[in-house]
């Protein structure tokens, strides 16, 4: 059973969706014409790659090489996305979940595809998926110097929780 101080927290978090007109889970929408929004697959991973290392504020790291993102492919099938513009990668994300909250990375749009909503398509995209599974949240984990990223993601709905902070270490370490 939850404690007291979990439900209010999780009622305030409700409640400030509700108030900026965000539902809990948003269903996939369509982008502009002609962009194509499927899953990622290993075959698209050198031009994400490509894209990724262009985009300033997004650093690439051990969790990032062939090995590692296709082990999270494999693990959450169909999560995360592509959008193509003909035959071009211009925008990737990874998603993935560990059963109680999703995990956005290294979500990116090419700057000449920027401002046309395919940053939150691919978003819905994974969310649309969480959601079949019955994800009830998702996390982002953003540099705080990326001031392009943080503000895309205020801009659509994300908090930005002062109550606590995200730590890491390395395994073996």
């Amino acid at each position: 059973m939850l404690s007291p101080s979990r439900n209010e927290k999780t009622n305030k978090y409700l409640s400030q969706l509700n108030q900026i007109g965000m539902p809990p889970i948003i269903q996939p929408m369509q982008t502009s014409k002609g962009i194509q929004i499927r899953a990622f697959t290993m075959a698209d991973y050198a031009a994400a790659v490509g894209l990724w290392s262009t985009i300033e504020g997004l650093h690439l790291n051990e969790s990032d090489t062939p090995e590692a993102v296709a082990a999270l492919l494999e693990r959450n099938p169909g999560f995360s996305a592509v959008a193509i513009d003909g035959e071009k990668i211009i925008g990737a994300v990874l998603c993935g979940h560990n059963g109680r909250a999703g995990q956005l990375y290294h979500l990116a749009v090419a700057k000449s595809h920027r401002g046309r909503g395919i940053g939150q398509a691919l978003v819905n995209y994974c969310f649309g998926k969480l959601s079949e599974v019955k994800i009830p949240r998702c996390n982002i984990f953003v540099y705080s110097d990326n001031n392009q990223g943080n503000s895309f993601w205020l801009r659509n709905g994300w908090l930005d929780p002062s109550n606590w902070k995200v730590m890491q270490k390395l395994v073996g370490s």
